[in-house]
């Protein structure tokens, strides 16, 4: 059976279930939220798409529960910093806006509430159509757990597609895109890299596109990972060597600066018609297919990454919302009420038509979404496998990024080889994390 057929399947079996179940326990949003009306929750949005399609929503939960929704808007940039600030400080934000990469931090220090003590404080505002199994388990695990807890429930989530220009491609004599990695290299890079236009782009500027899009994107389908089981470094194994000699060899095929190419960079060169195929996060999908910021909407397609030898390991990137461990009573079961509204399965389909990205399997299970949403069945695969910890989840990333960064683009540059690039940077992750006590016993090895 495709996979299509199966979340079909499965959708429609679990929302008659759960509809049944909801409609037994007399549960309502309403009812659920009375004891809390008139209650203000704080909570972080970003810039995105994702967050004003959640905004836009809004009303409706404003509405129905009497509960107010306090919306503080940051770039990307400053919203990791703007909450640990207010956390530290015992401030005012009663949802947790979690990135992959910040859960571990998040969960350690105690700022945000595992999903079950909520529910256990607070039995009343669980709706029985929460249904958690109905979240893709790779999105579930990644986003909102840490160290086999669930904090957070999944919002706004992207993978790593293939992003693919068709005109290109069968003008180059080709009928589909690279199955693999290698094809691409091998077959595809020759044949469209030619008269100024480019066979691939892989967005590497120094910071976290190059540790995260590039550098992280090339070592796992080749088998490779940042660290062992023992927490030491993995990056001068055969396999993560495998991953960075290719990313060298692959280069050929991409812009002259590449490595000063940034995810606007390299979108804006697909769109122009410059590059044939890119992978890309799906929150760039609008991007592409708009004829208004695209010369080549009409040849656009998409396709899960190309497989490396140990499978397809797409880019994870997205966050969870979380109830924060500050907030009073009130305030967190409010919180909880908003963040399981969000995310719910009720909400999923309008939420995907606002120019949201679902993490709910059941969302996708409507064929009217895939014709309108021509990423949702490369979505779909994609998340069928992967790993959480692309980017290793612990606290200590931030400091570890920065060595990547500086290393992995002095690899792509030729200042270092592949070996003495990884070695630079596996001493210098081992001491940060020797420093933060994981090999001390201090902290679990978990990431």
């Amino acid at each position: 059976m495709s996979v299509k057929k199966l979340l079909c399947s499965v959708a429609f079996a679990g929302l008659m279930a759960t509809n049944a179940m909801a409609e037994s326990h007399g549960w309502s949003l309403a009812k659920a939220a009375e004891p809390y009306a008139g209650t203000t929750v704080d909570v972080v949005f970003l810039l995105r798409p994702g967050y004003e399609a959640i905004e836009a929503m809004l009303p409706e939960f404003e509405a129905e529960t009497g509960i107010k929704v306090n919306i503080i808007k940051h770039p990307y940039e400053n919203a990791l910093g703007e909450q640990v600030r207010d956390f530290v400080a015992g401030g005012d934000l009663d949802v947790a806006l979690i990135d992959l990469v910040w859960i571990g931090n998040f969960a350690e220090n105690d700022w945000i509430v595992p999903l079950a003590d909520v529910q256990a404080k607070f039995p009343d505002t669980v709706d029985p159509d929460l249904d958690i199994d109905d979240f893709f388990p790779l999105v579930l695990n990644a986003f909102g757990g840490w160290n086999d807890t669930i904090y957070g429930l999944p919002v706004d989530n992207y993978s790593g597609l293939m992003f693919y220009n068709r005109c290109m491609l069968e003008a180059a004599g080709f009928d589909g895109p690279p199955e693999t990695w290698q094809e691409l290299k091998d077959v595809y890079g020759p044949a469209l890299t030619k008269d100024g236009k480019y066979a691939f782009a892989l967005q590497s500027k120094r910071n976290e596109t190059q540790s995260a899009d590039s550098f992280a994107r090339m070592i796992w389908p080749f088998g490779g990972s940042f660290l062992n089981a023992e927490f030491k470094s993995n990056l001068n194994s055969p396999e993560s060597q495998a991953g960075l000699k290719f990313r060298q060899e692959l280069m050929q095929y991409m812009p002259d600066g590449i490595v000063a190419y940034d995810h606007a960079e390299v979108v804006n060169g697909f769109a122009q018609g410059d590059i044939a195929i890119i992978t890309e996060w799906s929150a760039f999908y609008s991007s592409v297919v708009s004829p208004e910021t695209s010369k080549v909407a009409d040849c656009v397609e998409i396709a899960p990454e190309p497989k490396g030898p140990a499978g397809r390991k797409p880019a994870l990137g997205g966050f969870s919302m979380a109830v924060a461990s500050q907030a009073d009573e009130a305030e967190q079961a409010a919180a909880y009420l908003f963040i399981q509204w969000a995310t719910s399965k009720a909400n999923a389909v309008e939420y995907v038509e606002r120019g949201g990205v679902s993490a709910r399997q059941s969302a996708y299970a409507d064929p009217k979404l895939a014709e309108t949403f021509k990423y949702i069945p490369a979505l779909v695969e994609s998340w069928q496998e992967g790993v959480p910890e692309f980017r290793p989840r612990f606290a200590e990333w931030p400091e570890v990024t920065e060595v990547v960064q500086e290393w992995g683009t002095k690899m792509m540059l030729g200042e270092v080889t592949t070996e003495e690039g990884a070695q630079e940077i596996g001493t210098r992750m081992e001491a940060i994390l020797e420093a933060a006590g994981y090999y001390s016993g201090a902290k679990p090895l978990a990431q």
